[in-house]
């Protein structure tokens, strides 16, 4: 792969702009994140005309010899826009097939029995393992992205759906060595499986690994997911019960709006000083630590938000409340940041401003194409003034980074300490 990237990498035609070359990759990671939006949203039978459209046009752009730099920093920013549109046909979807979410609490460590555990992002999964499981005395845990799905009422109503196993993704190798039960992957964010653990993770969706069974889609739209079961019942399981550590999740924009009046009057009241947004995709690679002694400083008196894997960072702590609220709102996926813009947007409405004069910093942890998609619909709203990291996309040339910079005063990350207090400079 590293000696065909020379000849097919994005650097392969060294006469090209660098300039171009960096907005074409923009366009295109932008492009995979929608796709991958649009693949959930598809699986429940939703979809935008504009965003099935918009693949077309934005594919063509990173090909067009003919297009300037301004006329790819115009599709790029309309690249943002069918980012927004693409998260709330899958925000629909969600909402409308499995009921708004609403807190829950949900529990953190193993009971006793045969389990499954299920990754990824794709809700109408795990509505069929659960259909497929209950009554068979297997416990089934949701993993990574898959957490927010206790929010969902339609979701949550299976007993059986008893917990959260591990964390973060980049995780998965460690946590899953050697378990008496079963994985299912739905989406991405699959690692190399262990041998110690081959025989009893399977693939769904469009994840697979050479060696790894694989669930596909029948043709009338449904999934059978017996072998999985069978193979939970024949490992048996855990043992014991742990003691229950519970997290809280499912503050979605309709749960969060609910308590919009109490929010926007604490704030009024000089008891609420500010929200922090602290989300975005995960990693291994150092620096990361950077999110969590973030979340640990935050004054009493403020919120944290947070979406995505990058939650892994600091979602176990106990934050408290202040002014009747939980410190810490778990919104939910990475595609949910549709809900913490409209949660802005209207509270920005009820202070009777715009978002970017809100007591409001944004703080993304960067790491792969939803991450870009994510960033793009931000920008493409106004929004500015937001910190990312622990480091700068490799594909963004000096000069588009100077734009960003020019435009929307994105800072890469310092120190939790130096950025907390800029924070809250404009409050004070």
């Amino acid at each position: 792969m590293l000696r065909d990237a020379v000849k097919a990498g994005i650097m392969y035609d060294q006469s090209l702009d660098a300039d171009i070359r960096s907005l074409r990759s923009t366009i295109l990671f932008g492009l995979k994140g929608i796709s991958a939006y649009g693949h959930q949203a598809r699986f429940i039978n939703y979809n935008s005309n504009l965003v099935d459209n918009f693949y077309f046009l934005g594919l063509e752009a990173t090909t067009n010899d003919a297009l300037t730099v301004e006329d790819l920093i115009k599709i790029t920013m309309r690249t943002g826009e069918m980012s927004v549109e693409v998260m709330k046909t899958l925000d629909d979807a969600n909402t409308t097939t499995y009921s708004h979410p609403s807190p829950q609490k949900v529990n953190v460590n193993i009971k006793k029995g045969p389990f499954i555990i299920i990754s990824g992002h794709d809700l109408r999964d795990l509505e069929m393992l659960l259909e497929q499981t209950e009554g068979k005395g297997i416990n089934i845990y949701t993993h990574g992205e898959m957490l927010p799905a206790h929010g969902y009422p339609s979701l949550n109503k299976y007993k059986h759906l008893v917990g959260n196993f591990g964390t973060a993704w980049q995780n998965q190798q460690k946590e899953f060595d050697n378990i008496p039960g079963c994985i299912l992957m739905t989406t991405n964010c699959l690692m190399k499986p262990r041998d110690t653990y081959k025989d009893r993770i399977f693939t769904t969706n469009v994840v697979g690994w050479d060696g790894v069974r694989h669930v596909n889609l029948k043709e009338d739209g449904t999934k059978d997911f017996s072998e999985i079961i069978n193979k939970s019942l024949e490992l048996g399981g855990y043992k014991e019960d742990v003691e229950e550590k519970e997290i809280l999740v499912g503050f979605g924009h309709n749960s969060t709006l609910s308590r919009a009046g109490a929010i926007v009057e604490a704030v009024k009241e000089g008891k609420l000083r500010h929200f922090f947004l602290i989300g975005g995709c995960d990693g291994a690679k150092p620096g990361r630590n950077y999110y969590t002694e973030f979340a640990e400083k935050i004054p009493q008196d403020c919120v944290i938000l947070t979406l995505a894997c990058g939650k892994y960072r600091f979602n176990n702590l106990d934050f408290g409340t202040v002014a009747g609220l939980p410190r810490l709102l778990d919104i939910g996926q990475c595609n949910d940041a549709y809900s913490a813009v409209k949660i802005a947007t209207t509270l920005a409405d009820a202070f009777e401003t715009d978002v970017n004069s809100l007591p409001l910093t944004i703080v993304l942890s960067w790491y792969e194409q939803k991450a870009v998609a994510d960033l793009l619909a931000l920008l493409s709203l106004g929004i500015k003034d937001m910190y990312i990291g622990p480091s700068l996309p490799a594909f963004l040339s000096p000069n588009v980074l100077q734009y960003l910079v020019d435009i929307f005063n994105i800072t890469p990350i310092s120190t939790a300490d130096e950025d907390l207090r800029n924070s809250l400079k404009q409050v004070n």
